[in-house]
């Protein structure tokens, strides 16, 4: 069996991978990195505390198969461009590079709708940086997931957000295909059955495709 560890574990898409991984006969073991000790208590649950800018810190307790990036941030709540690409790109970058020098096969990393690393655009910029650099680090495989507007109940709120799905209530069967809002529970499916395949190379998901999850 496999060992899971998944970073960003307290967020929307994070919380409910953790629970289908606890859930799954194929993992005996599921590391879930945090800045605060978990509620959640399980037999096959290891609870690793540090901030982001620590993995360095905790190498040896990073140590698993399949890699489950799941942070993110926005610029409201960062405050500022800095900020904001610490999360985003600093934090995940680090994670995957200390993960592959501890054996990791897969890392998948959960990105967003739009990202390019040549974009104009600060946020789609970063993103589309940091899944570049993943796929440089050399796992057998990543998998990147870029979801669109994401639905579900966050444990803490996101102002725009939370008006975004205001909007998308009455008006979301205009939004083309493309850019329809996910349930975040799809991505995590998702994120889960591809870190299942036996799959090598560099991957990437769109919403559209997470929809079938």
């Amino acid at each position: 069996m496999k060992t899971a560890l998944v970073a960003g574990s307290t967020g929307l898409v994070g919380s409910q991978l953790l629970e289908l991984l606890l859930k799954d006969e194929r993992y005996s073991k599921a590391i879930a990195i945090s800045r605060k000790k978990l509620t959640l208590t399980h037999s096959k649950l290891v609870n690793v505390i540090c901030e982001l800018s620590q993995f360095a810190s905790h190498q040896k307790d990073l140590k698993a198969d399949d890699v489950f990036c799941c942070l993110g941030t926005t610029m409201r709540q960062a405050k500022s461009k800095e900020a904001f690409r610490a999360v985003d790109f600093d934090a995940p970058f680090s994670l995957a590079k200390i993960s592959r020098e501890q054996g990791a096969k897969r890392f998948l990393l959960v990105s967003a709708l739009g990202a390019n690393k040549s974009s104009s655009i600060f946020y789609n910029r970063v993103k589309g940086e940091a899944e570049e650099s993943i796929r440089q680090i050399g796992f057998d495989a990543s998998h990147i997931f870029r979801p669109s507007l994401l639905l579900g109940t966050r444990k803490e709120q996101r102002s725009g957000e939370e008006a975004a799905k205001v909007v998308y209530k009455f008006f979301g069967w205009l939004v083309p295909n493309k850019y329809q809002a996910i349930e975040s529970i799809k991505v995590a499916r998702a994120m889960l059955a591809f870190a299942n395949e036996e799959q090598f190379g560099n991957f990437v998901h769109e919403s559209r495709e997470m929809q079938n999850f």
